[in-house]
């Protein structure tokens, strides 16, 4: 069944349609959960809610092409695990005072590409589920989600400017344990 058939099977109210929507779309939408919130228990509470909204507000949905389902299935995800992180308020951010007080925030020793590809895509996971949450949040939406800073800033209610500090930061703690993990296993 193509993306479009799909939404206009869920959107006619079709069982069949939603229950392949679930399984096509539940492992990738599983993962993106996680990567906010850090924990797989959270995650799958999380796509159960958001499941529930998909089925919800389907018919809302206006199909532009291949790719805009997933595209909005994974925004729907994305606002709901926000939300979720906002009121249980997870998500901490340094003020850009504490930004610009910290010493070093600039300087950014990057480990070489040769050292990243040595680390397995499950260790560098685990490196970015350990970040803080504010720093793992502004991290995966800049990287993975390539939201620009002022993007970051609207949706998480944020400056610009805490939004590239905490980048900065996020960065500099994954070079920290990459050449950390590098002694170890050198």
């Amino acid at each position: 069944m193509t993306e479009k058939e799909l939404c206009d099977g869920c959107k006619a109210g079709e069982r069949e349609a939603f229950r392949q929507l679930y399984y096509s779309y539940a492992p990738f939408l599983i993962h993106l959960i996680q990567r906010y919130v850090g924990d797989m228990d959270t995650a799958k509470d999380l796509l159960h809610d958001s499941f529930l909204a998909i089925y919800d507000k389907i018919r809302q949905f206006e199909y532009r092409g291949e790719g805009s389902l997933k595209a909005w299935l994974s925004r729907l995800c994305l606002n709901n695990s926000l939300m979720w992180l906002r009121q249980k308020q997870r998500i901490t951010f340094l003020s850009l005072d504490e930004a610009r007080d910290s010493d070093d925030v600039d300087t950014l020793d990057a480990p070489g590409e040769e050292a990243i590809e040595g680390i397995s895509e499950e260790t560098l996971h685990q490196f970015i589920q350990e970040l803080p949450d504010g720093y793992r949040m502004v991290f995966n939406l800049y990287v993975f989600e390539e939201k620009s800073h002022k993007e970051i800033g609207q949706l998480l209610g944020i400056n610009e400017k805490s939004s590239s500090s905490q980048l900065t930061r996020a960065k500099k703690m994954l070079a920290t344990k990459i050449t950390d993990w590098q002694r170890k296993n050198a």
